[in-house]
């Protein structure tokens, strides 16, 4: 019995190699062949787990299942819904998804470019549960109730948007403008299907940021909606960068190697200072923009794009937060470090070590964040003369804190001393 399992085991082992070929290569060791047949081993399986990974990722058939189901009964309605369940002109295509309960899908409507996004969370037990999707309509559509009168509904979405943004004075405009969105028959007044839609769209962090900053240049446009599904323009390029490391890869390359690669692939340096005059216009945006104050609480290049023309869009709100949405978070929170009072990724607020709490005040804002990834994306290659120049003042930038006391005239003045310095040396060329 033992003599037949190792009979098999070298059958396994050596399969690829005949005897003859075996004599021919006395140089090969066993230990060789075996890491060898071990690499395409573990080759194969890194390949078997990103696709069986990808059902898992990639849900769209049962959101957009769910959504017609759910605009079939009557229970939502939306601007694209007859697109998407009845006309079938609103098409998933490739998939995008980084979480099962957030889908995200290029796609075609009316032959156009489109993302879709869509959160599916209760969805993802329909394989098990019956009772799926008719729970989804409890949880997701319950609000508001049949009877809501429009001014009713007009109060809840006031109070809702000051306990989000706090209280700006501008919250009864974004009211008036978030009823008209939800207007799809465009009378003047909703229907409770119309209320439904917007009112779960809205518990929605990315959503909420896309309507609050629709009107700014440098973020998706909002191009329709069905239920808690809805559609943005397509960004050309969802990287500072033309290629990406695979996810799979990034931990076994040293930081020195991504960057070099990084570097190879990046557009010209002309094209990098739009992008990066863009980035700060739109941190210059969300610093106490129409709605309140916004932080980026994941800084990354995976996150910041742009679009042909070489302006830069953000790729993800999910990673932008409200002000009041970090403070709520902060409040009362127990904290032995500062890293203990971390929103985000990067959003650290300092630890009061004598009382034990988080303090509501973010250390290091949005321009410090981003000139730190400044410092990477417009050195490499920066025309000569003007390399001490754009490192002195990224260096400055970096150092900024987030204390009240600086928030205001000294982040102004540093933003617009980068935003000129980079522009006065594009401004009278091609790239402009």
């Amino acid at each position: 019995m033992r003599r037949r399992r190792r009979r098999l085991v070298q059958l396994v082992l050596f399969c690829p190699l005949s005897g003859a070929l075996q004599s021919r290569l006395p140089g090969i060791k066993v230990k060789y062949l075996f890491l060898a047949w071990l690499g395409i081993f573990v080759g194969s399986w890194v390949v078997y787990m990103h696709y069986s990974s990808y059902s898992e990722l990639c849900r769209g058939h049962i959101c957009r299942m769910i959504i017609c189901d759910q605009y079939n009964k009557g229970i939502i309605s939306g601007s694209a819904c007859k697109d998407l369940c009845e006309d079938h002109t609103l098409v998933f295509q490739q998939c995008l998804s980084s979480s099962p309960t957030h889908q995200v899908y290029s796609g075609l409507w009316k032959e156009k470019e489109v993302i879709i996004k869509c959160g599916v969370s209760e969805a993802l037990k329909i394989d098990s549960s019956p009772d799926a999707a008719p729970r989804r309509e409890m949880v997701l559509f319950d609000k508001p109730t049949r009877g809501t009168s429009m001014d009713e509904f007009r109060d809840m979405l006031f109070n809702f948007l000051k306990s989000t943004l706090g209280d700006q004075p501008s919250l009864a405009a974004f009211v008036t403008k978030i009823i008209t969105v939800a207007d799809v028959s465009q009378d003047g007044k909703l229907s409770l299907a119309e209320a439904k839609s917007i009112w779960a769209l809205l518990q929605r962090n990315d959503f909420l940021l896309t309507l609050s900053l629709h009107e700014k240049e440098h973020t998706s446009k909002l191009l329709g909606h069905c239920g808690d599904l809805y559609l943005t323009e397509k960004i050309t390029h969802t990287s500072f960068y033309n290629t990406d490391i695979p996810l799979f890869l990034q931990p076994l390359l040293p930081s020195a190697i991504q960057r070099v690669i990084h570097q190879w692939f990046s557009p010209a340096w002309p094209r990098r200072a739009k992008i990066a005059i863009g980035l700060l216009e739109f941190v210059e945006e969300i610093f106490h923009g129409t709605y309140g104050n916004f932080y980026i609480c994941e800084t990354g290049f995976r996150n910041m794009g742009y679009n042909k023309k070489y302006d830069f869009k953000i790729v993800d709100l999910r990673k932008v937060a409200t002000e009041m949405k970090i403070r709520q978070f902060l409040k009362g929170r127990h904290c032995e470090q500062n890293v203990d009072c971390t929103y985000g990724k990067d959003c650290v607020a300092p630890c009061d070590k004598l009382m034990k709490l988080c303090k509501s005040d973010v250390v290091q804002p949005n321009l410090a964040k981003v000139c730190g990834l400044l410092q990477e994306f417009l050195l490499h290659g920066v025309p000569p003369d003007l390399r001490e120049e754009l490192e002195k003042q990224l260096k400055t930038c970096t150092t900024l804190s987030g204390l009240a006391s600086q928030m205001e005239v000294h982040h102004s003045l540093v933003l617009n001393s980068l935003k000129t310095l980079l522009w006065k040396k594009i401004s009278n060329t091609k790239y402009s």
